[in-house]
């Protein structure tokens, strides 16, 4: 499996001014292949680079090899959005977000993220430094730091390449590390988890997320940005940004520490984790307009990502089942009907009189189709 570690660059004043000329030229370079990718139909990454290569190098300072990475990089954004036309993801053919993606090249921000490869990037990691090409020639000896379990990981696994960033005028590099698949154990049972927005996550042995306050918190951060929407300044529209990046980064640790402790509890009990398919819930439920702010921004798939990866790495057992009616079905006896939920928090049968909290209830339905799934995933093939 790819895993990525983040590690956080410690440049000097000078250093960090000569990583920045060099993201904005080779930003700059993109951008202009961009343009001629675009206005000549060159989206192959040979025929781009035979097509730019002199002129990045004479025009924007780029050495070989960055120039070859930016090509890349153009050829891999048209795939991307080729991809995400596709999909839908930029609307119907007819929606302005369709036909502008399709009638303007793509343009690469000043800022934005810059691979690199081990011609341009070395490192020393019993140093922690890292040695990098930058307009200004090589530089050697930029100092990083990281966890000892993030060093460990770059030592043993790091491959290909990795993206230089700045983030709130801090410098970053991803890299890409190449982590072999541990053997997935056959589970005793299965630990069934309910996404929702009031619970965050709810398990099948009754452990209860509670998305209050993460809930009070995002209502907090909107106050503050109808405040500064208000006021209409490029100081206002500065912090709106940062605090969406600061309510994204919360979010995600609130997401990272839950998926941490499910996939804990399911490796010490020798269980997998299943949870509901949830592709699509956007567009299948009806919502009152008050309820689809909430339930647009808020991070379920995020949530069944961490929990994907996180058991994966782990060797935990990982399934996905089907989502309906598990709030309104009698894992009991099996009626399913809408009265059986009489409202948000409480679960009762009408045919048994099973009654219980209904988070947790859809929770043991989730398991219990996890069980039903597994025998038919592990049933061996039948002879011909």
């Amino acid at each position: 499996m790819k895993l990525v570690v983040q590690v956080k660059l410690l440049p000097t004043p000078g250093q960090a001014s000569a990583l920045e000329a060099t993201l904005r030229a080779c930003n700059r370079a993109s951008t202009y292949a961009s343009q001629v990718a675009f206005a000549k139909d060159l989206k192959d990454r040979n025929g781009l680079q035979k097509e730019v290569y002199a002129d990045l190098k004479a025009t924007f300072g780029l050495s070989a090899q960055p120039v070859v990475r930016a090509v890349k990089k153009v050829v891999d954004a048209y795939v991307a959005l080729k991809a995400g036309l596709r999909a839908g993801n930029l609307g119907p053919s007819t929606s302005k977000r369709y036909r502008r993606a399709i009638s303007t090249p793509v343009v690469f921000r000043p800022e934005a993220a810059q691979p690199f490869d081990d011609r341009c990037l070395s490192w020393q990691y019993d140093a922690r430094t890292v040695s990098i090409w930058t307009v200004d020639g090589r530089m050697k000896g930029v100092r990083f730091t990281c966890s000892p379990d993030q060093l460990k990981t770059l030592v043993t696994y790091r491959k290909g390449e990795s993206d230089l960033v700045q983030r709130g005028g801090k410098w970053y590099l991803i890299a890409t590390c190449n982590i072999p698949d541990p053997e997935v154990y056959n589970p005793v049972d299965w630990i069934g988890v309910d996404r929702g927005v009031k619970n965050l996550a709810t398990t099948s042995d009754g452990t209860n997320y509670q998305g209050r306050g993460l809930g009070r918190y995002r209502r907090w951060q909107a106050g503050k940005r109808a405040e500064l929407q208000q006021k209409k300044t490029r100081s206002a529209t500065r912090r709106l940004a940062h605090r969406a990046e600061k309510e994204r980064r919360h979010a995600t640790h609130v997401n990272h520490r839950i998926s941490k402790e499910i996939v804990s509890v399911a490796q010490r009990t020798g269980r997998g984790i299943a949870v509901e398919e949830l592709d699509g819930i956007r567009e299948r439920v009806r919502l009152r307009r008050e309820q689809r702010g909430t339930l647009s921004a808020w991070p379920f798939h995020q949530l069944g990502q961490h929990l994907a990866y996180k058991a994966k790495k782990a060797g935990v057992p990982f399934l996905e089942v089907d989502a309906r009616h598990t709030s309104q079905r009698c894992p009991r006896c099996g009626h399913t009907e809408r009265a059986n939920r009489s409202d948000r928090d409480h679960f009762r049968c009408r045919r048994c009189g099973l009654a219980g909290p209904a988070d947790v209830v859809a929770g043991v339905n989730v398991r219990n189709r996890a069980r039903s799934a597994w025998v038919l995933v592990t049933a061996p093939a039948p002879s011909p």
